[in-house]
C-alpha cells in the first residue's frame, strides 16, 4: 500500500504534509486525525478502503510532519477549516468528497460541516468520538439544569481538558512519553494487543496541547448555532473514556440528516477495530454517491 506524499501551503504560511492514497478516479474520502495521533492512525482503516475510494490525510498543523504554529491562537477551529480548504482546493480541486474523523479531528472538522462555503463540496460526514464544541456546549448547559448527573459524569470523563490549560505542567509530561509507554496505555484501553503505536508521540501529544487551548474556553463559554451542511453519521464508541455517548443526544437538533451507530469499543476503536469502522463509513458514504 504505497501512497504519494505531498505538501500544502495554509492561508497563514503552514506547511501540511498530505498524503494520498489509491485511484484519483474513485470517490474522494478525507481522513482527519485526532489527538495525540497522526495521519499515519488512519493506516489501519486506509487498508480496508482503498480499493473502493481515493484517500487523502493530513498530519494537522503541530502533529506529524507538518509545521509547528508559533501562536496558540493559530490552532483557533477557524484557522483549522481553512487547513481543510487548503487540501481540498490542492488535492482534490473542486471535487466533491467524503469526510470522516476521528477524536479533535472530528472536533475541528465540525467547524467545515456547519460551514455554508463546503454545502456543495461536501457530500457526507462520518464523526467518531468528537462532537461539536457548540454543541457540546448546549448540551452541557441543558444537562446541568435537567440532569446534573450526566453533565458531571462528562466533566469526570474530561479532566484533561482543565489540565491542558496548566502552561508547563501537560507539555513536560509528554515530553517524557515514549513510544512503547503509549503503545500500553493503548492496549489497556482497547483491550487488544499489538495496535500500531505512535512513534512521534512526545512531540504529538506536546504540540497538538494548543487545540485545547485555543479553543475550549471560547466556544464552551459562547457557543455559536451551527447547522450542519451534509449528511451525518456519529459512530458511537460505547466505552469511550473521553467521550460520554450521550453527548451524541444533542447532534439530531442540528443535523437535518442524521445517523447512529454504536459500537462496543473505547476512544480508539480506528486501531482496534478497523474493518467495523472502515465498514461503517464505507456504507454511509456510499449511500451518497
Amino acid at each position: 500500500m504505497q501512497a504519494i506524499t505531498q505538501w500544502v501551503a495554509t492561508q497563514d504560511q503552514q506547511r501540511l504534509n498530505v498524503k494520498l492514497w489509491g485511484d484519483p478516479e474513485k470517490p474522494a474520502l478525507v481522513l482527519v486525525h485526532g489527538y495525540p495521533d497522526n495521519q499515519e492512525v488512519w493506516e489501519p482503516i486506509i487498508q480496508q478502503l482503498i480499493d473502493d475510494f481515493y484517500i487523502v490525510t493530513y498530519d494537522v498543523r503541530g502533529a506529524g510532519q507538518s509545521s509547528l504554529p508559533r501562536c496558540i491562537k493559530d490552532y483557533r477551529l477557524e484557522q483549522l477549516s481553512l487547513d481543510l480548504e487548503s487540501v481540498v482546493q490542492a488535492v482534490l480541486k473542486d471535487k466533491v468528497f467524503h469526510l470522516a474523523a476521528h477524536d479533535w479531528g472530528s472536533i475541528q472538522s465540525w467547524e467545515s460541516v456547519t460551514e455554508a462555503k463546503f454545502r456543495d463540496q461536501l457530500l457526507s460526514y462520518s464523526t467518531i468520538s468528537g462532537p461539536c464544541l457548540d454543541h457540546a456546549a448546549f448540551w452541557m448547559r441543558n444537562q446541568f439544569k435537567q440532569n446534573k448527573s450526566n453533565f458531571f459524569k462528562q466533566l469526570t470523563k474530561s479532566w484533561y481538558i482543565a489540565a491542558f490549560q496548566l502552561p508547563w505542567l501537560a507539555p513536560t509530561v509528554w515530553r517524557f512519553f515514549k513510544p512503547d509507554q503509549w503503545s500500553k496505555v493503548l492496549e489497556q484501553l482497547e483491550h487488544k494487543k499489538n495496535l500500531p503505536s505512535n512513534t512521534n508521540i512526545a512531540s504529538d501529544g506536546k504540540h497538538g496541547i494548543g487545540l485545547y487551548r485555543a479553543n475550549f474556553i471560547p466556544r464552551l463559554t459562547q457557543p455559536r448555532q451551527r447547522f450542519a451542511v451534509c449528511p451525518v453519521q456519529a459512530i458511537v464508541l460505547k466505552r469511550d473514556n473521553f467521550v460520554s455517548p450521550e453527548l451524541i443526544d444533542e447532534m439530531p437538533k442540528w443535523v437535518e440528516d442524521f445517523h447512529r451507530v454504536e459500537v462496543d469499543a473505547n476512544h480508539w476503536a480506528i486501531l482496534s477495530q478497523p474493518e467495523l469502522i472502515a465498514t461503517y463509513i464505507r456504507n454511509f458514504a456510499l449511500q451518497y454517491e
